[in-house]
């Protein structure tokens, strides 16, 4: 996703290793999860990609460390987190960063 901000903002990023367990209602719960994010005061994108073998990121873009802890503290992606440890996921990790520089090149 491209959002006009210019650094410095955060990222979070979400690497996670799927199970085979309710793809139908994971995939539903996950674009319901970034429609929701969307629409949270602070949100500046996401750029997510899974592969094959259910290794996926997600990197969710936000204008400060407080938008990201009420995301965080959000009832239902909090509902949502709960069924990723109970079936969705085999594996996480989150880690959050500072973007202090951005750049790239699209032809």
């Amino acid at each position: 996703m491209t959002f006009a901000r210019q650094p410095p903002y955060w990222a979070v990023i979400f690497t996670s290793e799927r199970t085979a367990q309710d793809p139908v209602g994971y995939a539903h719960a996950a674009d319901e999860m970034i429609a929701l994010a969307s629409s949270q005061p602070g949100f500046l994108g996401v750029d997510t990609a899974r592969g094959p073998d259910g290794i996926g990121i997600t990197v969710s873009y936000w204008e400060s460390l407080e938008a990201i802890g009420e995301w965080r503290r959000h009832a239902d992606h909090r509902a949502a987190q709960n069924l990723g440890r109970a079936k969705w996921y085999r594996a996480y990790k989150v880690r959050i960063a500072c973007v202090e520089r951005a750049y790239g090149f699209e032809g």
